[in-house]
């Protein structure tokens, strides 16, 4: 009898709690929550260079009002401009050159200070713009001949600072004068520019074994026993602690976030990014921005799997917000092993990633990457129907 009363009085209170409190009150709530969303998409130097570079002034403010005007109705509210690629700058630096996503020769005059002008026309639109920068990267072909005089890394070459390798030219994180030059860019950028955040990718240490060969074997002479690994991940979450106090040092309301690759043990085994130190120890990141860019049946990486051991790593109060691959709508996806046709079979796998990963613990909010895949002039039936889809989760 006592379990029975119990269990009327459960009921009862539910059906109290249903009549009385008012419906309004609960979608209140659930539109507050979306309105908290962040709903970013990614704008790098390839929809720079596709699409404003070789205009005239005028034609490249129209093109970027436009942009953000598609943006902001479509549903957007964070805009991660590229605004540092290749050692350089698409606004006017004493320190990088300017940037051939925006002019046709790096080292170029500048037609206008684009970063500013994306800045005042993302905030009228109230849009948050996340300044997103490659912090090792120089160039993706080893011609130095493409590298101006007026380039940092110039006076860098045939030093330890610098590697050329097949696949590109690099800094070298270990080098103290490196790590110096990418933190004065930073520091360059927040002190000049209203951005809202300072974002990172996951293009961390190039894929070489020797590039900071002179800096670990000094190391291990003070600790004979210290890996590669483990000096290479210290060295990554060094310069990503001092952006963390830098920024915050400046204004404590500029973010401060990565977007690592999806695999958490490549982050450890390849480009030996600490995840777990970021989302366990405070210091380190406001937002975790993986990228999670696998469907739901990728055998390898499954994305509902994959998505909750990012959230269950977070020990602190910092944001999840998952980056999602927009970009592989209506394609094979020939990694993904028996998941490999799922982008083609189906069209509305990123709006149920969106919908999954509202139900995390420390979810807030959402990335696409990029913005010409959901924007773009080439898009496939698929990626039209995926945008309608997705679109429809955002009202």
């Amino acid at each position: 009898m006592r379990k029975e009363y119990y269990l009327l009085l459960i009921i009862f209170l539910l059906v109290i709690v249903y009549i009385f409190v008012p419906k309004d009150t609960l979608k209140e709530e659930n539109k507050s929550k979306l309105d908290e969303e962040k709903r970013a998409v990614f704008i790098s130097y390839i929809e720079l260079g596709n699409n404003i570079r070789g205009k005239s002034e005028v034609d490249m403010k129209k093109i970027i009002d436009s942009m953000l005007d598609t943006a902001k109705s479509y549903g957007f509210n964070m805009i991660i401009l590229q605004v540092r690629s290749f050692s350089d700058a698409i606004y006017p630096s004493s320190i990088y050159p300017s940037s051939r996503s925006v002019v046709n020769t790096e080292g170029d005059d500048l037609p206008f200070d684009i970063l500013k002008y994306f800045i005042k026309k993302a905030h009228q639109k109230d849009l948050e713009l996340h300044a997103w920068i490659n912090p090792y990267r120089i160039s993706n072909t080893k011609d130095i001949n493409l590298i101006s005089t007026s380039n940092p890394s110039y006076d860098m070459l045939n030093t330890t600072d610098v590697e050329v390798m097949d696949n590109g030219i690099y800094y070298n994180p270990a080098s103290s004068k490196v790590e110096s030059l990418i933190l004065d860019g930073i520091e360059e950028i927040i002190t000049n520019y209203d951005v809202d955040g300072i974002h990172f990718d996951d293009y961390f240490y190039p894929n070489s074994l020797t590039i900071d060969s002179t800096e670990y074997n000094k190391a291990k002479e003070e600790d004979p026993l210290l890996t590669l690994q483990e000096f290479r991940l210290n060295i990554i979450s060094s310069l990503v602690k001092k952006t963390y106090n830098l920024i915050k040092n400046y204004n404590k309301d500029i973010l401060f976030g990565i977007s690592p690759d999806g695999n958490i043990d490549n982050n450890y085994n390849s480009n030996y990014v600490d995840t777990r130190t970021f989302v366990t120890k405070k210091g380190y990141v406001d937002y975790i921005m993986p990228q999670v860019y696998y469907g739901f049946l990728n055998s390898v990486k499954p994305f509902e799997e994959t998505i909750k051991s990012w959230n269950n790593l977070i020990t602190i109060d910092i944001d999840l917000i998952p980056a999602l691959a927009f970009y592989k709508t209506g394609n094979i996806d020939k990694f993904a092993k028996e998941g490999v046709n799922e982008w083609v079979e189906y069209n509305n796998i990123i709006s149920r990633e969106v919908m999954l990963s509202r139900e995390l613990s420390n979810y807030s909010g959402f990335a696409i990457f990029r913005y010409d895949s959901i924007f773009g002039s080439n898009l496939t039936e698929n990626a039209f129907i995926e945008k309608e889809n997705l679109k429809n989760i955002l009202s």
